[in-house]
C-alpha cells in the first residue's frame, strides 16, 4: 500500500534509570526545531512530567551543534503561510518550555555545541547547564528580522539583568562558553569528551535527591518575581508542604540517625 515515507525521529527519548534524556536528533539539520521537533519535544516533556518515576531529566544535543534554532527551509516552504506556521511550531514548543520549568523535578542541560535561536532558549531552561568548551550561545533572531521565541526574551533578562539582556539581543550579540559561564549563563564548561558524562552523572545525582522539594524549589525561583510578602508566603506553603512527605521525614531521620538521607526509597 501506497503512503508517505516514514520520516526519522527527530527526538532521541531514553531511560537511564529514573532519568530521562532527551536529544535532539537532527545533526544532519543542525537539529534545527522543524514542527515535528517541536511535537516531539511538546509530548515528551508532558510525559516528563506525569511519569513520577522520572526524577530528573537531560537535555542534550547529537553532533556537531546543541540547536541551530528554527528550521530556516521550514520558514522558506511556509512562504505566505509562515505566520500559521510559526503559530503552530510556537504552541508546541512553548508547551514544551512551560512543562519543562514548571515540571516538578529538575533539567540538566548539556549544551554540546552552539546554541542559536530557540536553542539558545532550550538551553537557558535548564537548572543546571553544562557548557561544552566549544558552546557558542547566539541569539540570531535580529539577524532574520525576527523576535525571540521559547521565552528568550523572559529568561534571559532574570538570568543576566535587562541591561546585558538588551545588548545580546539587541546587538545580536554571540557568548562563547567562558563568557556565557562569566555572566551566568551557564553553570560551568566541560571538554567536549567529558560532557555527556558528567550531565549524566549530574542528573543521576539529582535524581537520588528530595525530588518533591527540588520541585517546589523550581517553583520558588521562578516565581521570585513576586511581592516580597506573597513570596514569604509561598516560601512557608512550600517547605510546610515538604515537612510533611516522606521525604521530609526521612531528611529529619537522617540528619538525627547521623547517616546519609535515602530519598529513593521512601
Amino acid at each position: 500500500m501506497g503512503g508517505e515515507a516514514e520520516q526519522p525521529v527527530p527526538l532521541l527519548v531514553e531511560r537511564d534509570g529514573a532519568v530521562l534524556r532527551l536529544v535532539l536528533d537532527r545533526p544532519q539539520a543542525g537539529n534545527g526545531i522543524s514542527l515535528a521537533m517541536a511535537r516531539a519535544l511538546m509530548r515528551a516533556a508532558i510525559a516528563a512530567d506525569e511519569d513520577e518515576t522520572v526524577r530528573c531529566v537531560l537535555l542534550t544535543g547529537r553532533g556537531r551543534l546543541f540547536c541551530a534554532g528554527g528550521d530556516i527551509h521550514e520558514f522558506a516552504v511556509a512562504g505566505d503561510g509562515i505566520g500559521a506556521y510559526l503559530k503552530e511550531v510556537t504552541a508546541c514548543l512553548h508547551a514544551a518550555i512551560i512543562r519543562l520549568l514548571r515540571m516538578p523535578k529538575p533539567l540538566v542541560v548539556a549544551v554540546n555545541g552552539p546554541a542559536a535561536g530557540a536553542g539558545f532558549s532550550l538551553a537557558m531552561a535548564g537548572d543546571i547547564v553544562l557548557a561544552s568548551a566549544r558552546a557558542r550561545f547566539i541569539p540570531a533572531y535580529g539577524a532574520l528580522g525576527y523576535t525571540p521565541d521559547g521565552g528568550l526574551s523572559w529568561l534571559l533578562p532574570r538570568l543576566v539583568g535587562l541591561r546585558r539582556a538588551q545588548e545580546i539581543l539587541l546587538a545580536n550579540r554571540a557568548l562563547t562558553a567562558e563568557e556565557a559561564v562569566g555572566i551566568g549563563l551557564a553553570t560551568r564548561i566541560l571538554t567536549e569528551d567529558d560532557l555527556e558524562a558528567a550531565a549524566l552523572e549530574q542528573a543521576r545525582t539529582l535524581s537520588s535527591c528530595a525530588t518533591g522539594a527540588l520541585g517546589r524549589m523550581r517553583g520558588l525561583l521562578l516565581d521570585a518575581s513576586q511581592p516580597l510578602e506573597a513570596h514569604l508566603d509561598a516560601e512557608a506553603r512550600a517547605i510546610s508542604a515538604s515537612a510533611r512527605t516522606a521525604h521530609g521525614r526521612e531528611g529529619v531521620a537522617a540528619f538525627l540517625a547521623k547517616r546519609l538521607p535515602d530519598f529513593t526509597a521512601v
